[in-house]
């Protein structure tokens, strides 16, 4: 594409610089996304009403009305194109326009090919929403941001679908909602959750109960706006598990933010690092990490080793001897003054538990990560049984400020034993 510089795949957002754009584009997307809402059957957590990134920018994929019938963004030559099964096409330009203007030249892109254009005539998640077909406020379009909006959109989407694959349980898509114009992916620990208070403005509240009725972990990307006022990566828990807004997420860039309830990690973090892809990782593993530990989710039924191109994941299922070989490598202690850690090598892959001394008679554990080829393994429950070993021979007590530390110590109340007392 000539107008983007391509020599780097995150290219850089300036929110403010395109924001009038982006809430055009957003606008836009709403009208699209609530004609796929309106003809095609609910689908759990409005699943059925979602965009989806493609090379050229985003699609609906097939709608059930009429012959059939698929509506794409194209980012690329900046025009919304629609297709159906009857082999007819239509399109109109992306450009400078009003609202009222896109909704009625999307109205005659339906009808011509063979559509029903009926749908919610207002905005949504938004405030003071105006009435799509009443808002003639002239609304720019810049070409560049778009195309620089897309290509981070293709970047994201790739590490959404890459974290997804590390999930036996049920989990969203990587898709993008309309209301919020946000990329989402959601995990689920297959719970119920407790009734979603509501309250979004201009959703209405039986939306956001069948939404957040079971427990989930959710990361996503802003490209700006909803409260903040530059593009970043989101996470958050329903329900939030106590602890997890004072849990220690990666890459240090990340932090709660108390206004959303969110962690938020700004998106030129990520793109301006040698590695974007590894950094974004960081904060989606940590992140589900805090939520399943702190929220007592049975990661070794729900966590898997990533997916891996063209081979069959080994399979998960029960044998008649549950008892799996042991593994032989060692734990290893790294011990000094201050500090300290407990590692495991296998396969050249390192696991590791860090943790802080706080006088003689104490440890706080601080960290744990296990790389993701070794999860399944219960490596992480070793390195935790090694500590308690240790502080009994040792006579020292622990705190387990890590999360995943915290929540193997009590799922064993036989280590509880060497717990710091409160």
């Amino acid at each position: 594409m000539k107008d983007v510089e391509m020599n780097n795949n995150w290219p850089q957002l300036d929110y403010l610089g395109w924001r009038d754009t982006c809430s055009a584009l957003h606008l836009y997307s709403q009208i699209v996304g609530k004609y796929r809402l309106a003809h095609t059957p609910w689908l759990n957590h409005s699943w059925n009403a979602t965009f989806y990134v493609t090379p050229w920018g985003l699609t609906s994929s097939l709608i059930p009305d009429g012959p059939g019938i698929e509506i794409q963004f194209d980012f690329q030559n900046h025009e919304v194109r629609g297709t159906s099964g009857d082999g007819r096409a239509a399109n109109f330009a992306l450009g400078p326009s009003t609202v009222a203007a896109f909704h009625a030249n999307f109205l005659q892109l339906v009808s011509d090919l063979g559509g029903t254009p009926t749908f919610s005539g207002q905005p949504n998640e938004m405030p003071f929403p105006v009435p799509f077909i009443e808002d003639h406020r002239d609304r720019p379009y810049d070409r560049d941001a778009v195309q620089r909006f897309h290509h981070a959109l293709l970047a994201v989407d790739r590490v959404f679908k890459e974290f997804r694959s590390s999930f036996l349980g049920k989990s969203s898509p990587a898709h993008l909602f309309w209301g919020g114009f946000d990329m989402a992916v959601t995990r689920f620990s297959g719970r119920r959750a407790p009734l979603h208070p509501g309250g979004i403005p201009t959703l209405p509240d039986h939306l956001t109960h069948e939404a957040y009725d079971r427990e989930v972990s959710s990361a996503g990307f802003w490209p700006g706006g909803g409260g903040i006022d530059f593009p970043a990566f989101y996470a958050y828990a329903y329900p939030e598990p106590k602890g997890f807004r004072g849990a220690l997420v990666r890459p240090e860039s990340a932090y709660w933010n108390e206004s959303l309830s969110e962690f938020i990690l700004p998106y030129d973090a990520v793109q301006s690092a040698p590695d974007p892809g590894a950094v974004l990782m960081k904060f989606l593993v940590s992140t589900y990490e805090a939520t399943a530990d702190l929220g007592g989710w049975d990661r070794e039924l729900l966590d898997c080793m990533p997916g891996r191109r063209g081979q069959a994941r080994p399979h998960n299922a029960g044998q008649p001897d549950p008892v799996s070989p042991p593994t032989t490598e060692r734990v290893e202690r790294e011990d000094s003054a201050s500090k300290g850690r407990y590692i495991m090598v296998i396969d050249g892959a390192e696991a590791e538990m860090t943790y802080s001394r706080a006088g003689e008679g104490m440890i706080i554990i601080d960290h744990t990560e296990v790389p993701t080829v070794l999860r399944g393994r219960k490596i992480g429950e070793r390195l935790v049984r090694q500590a308690v070993e240790d502080a009994r021979r040792e006579g020292i007590t622990i705190v387990p400020l890590c999360p995943f530390a915290k929540a193997q110590i009590g799922r064993h109340p036989e280590w509880q034993d060497v717990l710091a007392q409160s």
